[in-house]
């Protein structure tokens, strides 16, 4: 199995390999966001183990360029930033994992195999449903190619929705998802926003299916 671990720290890099190497794997490392595009590009590896903060290029970069490019190969990213929206962000870029730093050597082996059995399946990033998309990780909407600007809580909303795409959706399982304080909010407020989206995306395709909730065709 062929590794990649892009990491910028010196000593880290070598432990990795040298561990890494001593499990079994083939390991190249490189010490920059760019450098390790190009390797991850085209050096037909298993496996990257992706530094978030590097030089000439981030790590989020990094992945999103390869999703672009529907390079699915499998990534972990390694990263000091340990908030939850620090990790949201790597995951919506398309990463398939993240460790926070200092982390377990044991749990970094258990989540590699883990990717490794599941092997390399194209997931996008975008999310599509009829002529509606999303993207998480540029906050970017469209409608049959047109641009459509959101503020973050109807964005939040949109997005809930397109990945409950067909099914039915209550006020209360939206408020628990959307809202930060799900109980200090009114239900009707749902509602409101559903009027908002509507409007500004300009079709039917967001249904109310009354007594129950709402749902957005697929």
């Amino acid at each position: 199995m062929r590794l990649l671990v892009v990491e910028d720290e010196v000593r880290l890099a070598a432990a990795l390999r040298r561990g890494l190497a001593a499990e079994g794997f083939v390991v190249e490392t490189a010490a920059d966001g760019a450098t390790g595009l190009e390797l991850a590009r085209y050096g037909d590896f298993d496996a990257v183990v992706l530094d978030i903060m590097l030089p000439r290029l981030s790590g989020y970069d990094v992945v999103r360029t390869l999703r672009k490019e529907d390079n699915w190969v499998p990534v972990l990213i390694l990263s000091a930033k340990d908030g939850e929206y620090d990790e949201a962000d790597g995951l919506d870029c398309g990463a398939d994992d993240y460790l926070t730093k200092p982390f377990s050597y044991v749990v970094l082996l258990a989540r590699l195999r883990a990717l490794l059995r599941r092997g390399v399946s194209a997931r996008p990033t975008v999310l599509e449903a009829g002529d509606l998309t999303l993207d998480p990780a540029t906050r970017e909407v469209t409608v049959s190619g047109r641009p459509v600007t959101l503020t973050p809580r109807e964005f939040t909303l949109l997005e809930y929705l397109i990945r409950n795409a067909g099914r039915v959706v209550s006020k209360t399982e939206i408020l628990d998802h959307v809202w930060d304080s799900p109980l200090d909010t009114d239900p009707n407020t749902v509602e409101v926003y559903v009027g908002y989206l509507r409007r500004k995306l300009g079709h039917t395709a967001l249904q109310t299916v009354r007594g129950v909730g709402y749902r957005l065709a697929s």
